[in-house]
């Protein structure tokens, strides 16, 4: 009878396998997976390398371990990513939340706290996830706060929901299936303080030569148009209407696309406040305010 296989000797086949098919973080992985598997948490996978598993328990990792082979994203085979420190369900139907965003949510923050210390009104466009409005309602729990977070994929803004109940703020935020402003104009919303949002801003051509992670995310979450930037150039045209005078609009952005943005935006009247960089030192965040 063959010796069952214990935690340690899985991780370190499954990590070799995943290595050869081209994984950038095949140990990552193999852990990850591993304690979704058993149901337990990833550090105790270190107190028990020795365990021996069942064959029910390797079966279940066994199929896991090929979809990540097939490069279907760790976080959609485990339901959750974790994104500043709070667990979001995720799945096919949205985005996996990355740590730039983490970025803008930051960049919010602070200009909330700054300028709106008592009462801040939030308009978070393409919200998917709901990572953006679900962060800055819990992280600004000291303030009156409330947002309207808004999506065209009404598969999407299921699991924004969902997150947005794990997370205790779902009284704080308003979901609405919108094509960015399209429902916003037939429904009585007051004017934001701050419009902000991580919007599709890969060139369509592009996006054949993404990772083959990303390129199994939602299309409509990724492709901007010809240049990457459609939905900043309908976002900038339109967003006047809905912001207080000295209101502020903050937007991720992709590559080499500050310098177009800062250039449209103050054609449209728009003060260009600010743009920063990520900790790879790529111009991450644009921020803009507008004063009539």
């Amino acid at each position: 009878m063959e010796k069952p296989r214990t935690v340690l000797e899985l991780i370190n086949l499954s990590t070799e396998y995943l290595k050869k098919q081209g994984c950038l973080n095949p140990r990552l992985d193999a852990e990850l997976l591993l304690a979704h598997a058993l149901d337990t948490e990833r550090i105790n996978l270190y107190l028990e390398f020795d365990r021996p598993l069942t064959t029910k328990e390797i079966d279940t990792y066994r199929r896991l371990i090929g979809l990540r082979g097939r490069r279907v994203p760790t976080s959609y085979l485990t339901g959750s990513r974790e994104f500043l420190s709070l667990d979001f369900v995720v799945n096919e139907n949205v985005l996996v939340p990355r740590p730039e965003t983490e970025l803008l949510v930051e960049t919010v923050l602070d200009i909330a706290k700054t300028n709106f210390p008592s009462k801040v009104h939030i308009l978070d466009l393409c919200t998917g996830s709901g990572v953006i409005a679900i962060s800055l309602a819990k992280f600004l729990s000291d303030l009156e706060i409330s947002v309207v977070a808004a999506d065209i994929s009404h598969d999407a803004l299921s699991v924004a929901q969902e997150n947005a109940n794990r997370l205790n703020v779902a009284e704080k935020i308003t979901f609405i299936e919108s094509d960015l402003f399209s429902r916003l104009k037939h429904n009585d919303f007051q004017p934001f303080n701050i419009i902000c949002s991580n919007p599709p801003y890969i060139p369509s051509a592009d996006i054949d030569q993404l990772q083959d992670e990303v390129r199994q995310e939602p299309r409509i979450a990724l492709d901007g148009g010809s240049d990457g930037l459609n939905f900043y150039r309908a976002i900038l045209d339109q967003a006047q209407e809905y912001l207080v005078p000295d209101g502020f609009i903050a937007f991720e952005i992709g590559h080499q696309q500050a310098d177009f943005l800062k250039e449209y935006g103050e054609k449209l009247g728009y003060q260009w406040c600010y743009t920063k960089q990520d900790y790879a030192k790529l111009d991450r965040v644009v921020v803009f305010k507008w004063t009539p």
